[in-house]
């Protein structure tokens, strides 16, 4: 089975999205690998920031079966495909990665050209798959982190609870 990575993002009631995201991602898939959580700026409109994190898991689904799934999470989470590319959302949800493959089919271009161009995308994924190589760079997601221009990178980690409500034991 072929390691997939998402982008993840909201910046419309982002906790209750990305957390309602992550448990449809985990019903839906298994056990997943998550980065932590980055707050960061709107990018290409005025916006509030968004919630950015990358998220990865093995399945079976080919690329556009996958793809299908991933808007269906989206439409539950309230996303509506009027939207213009770069406009508030509520969640969206992006496929970086299926695995070492290079698609290119439709709409559907893998790996994501984005990954290197957004600290967004780059940043937790070089955190959770940092070993891992980019497809058609051939280089390590660590290695690509490394050499990115951070001044481009408006963004902050933060401490984000999947589960607010669960109780500590102790």
């Amino acid at each position: 089975m072929p390691a997939v990575y998402l982008s993840l993002g909201s910046n419309i009631d982002r906790e209750p999205h990305i957390r309602g995201a992550l448990d449809d991602l985990e019903q839906a898939f298994g056990p997943l690998t998550i980065s932590s959580v980055y707050e960061s700026e709107a990018v290409g409109f005025e916006g509030d920031p968004f919630y950015n994190l990358v998220v990865g898991f093995d399945t079976e689904l080919a690329p556009d079966q996958l793809a299908e799934s991933l808007a269906a999470i989206e439409t539950r989470h309230g996303r509506t495909r009027e939207c213009k590319k770069f406009a508030p959302r509520t969640l969206d949800i992006d496929l970086l990665l299926y695995g070492d493959e290079v698609v290119e089919s439709g709409r559907l271009k893998l790996p994501r050209e984005d990954i290197t161009r957004y600290a967004f995308m780059l940043e937790p994924l070089a955190e959770i798959a940092g070993e891992r190589l980019h497809p058609t760079l051939g280089r390590r997601f660590a290695e690509l982190w490394a050499d990115y221009d951070k001044r481009l990178a408006r963004q902050q980690r933060i401490d984000f609870e999947r589960h607010p409500d669960s109780a500590a034991c102790g």
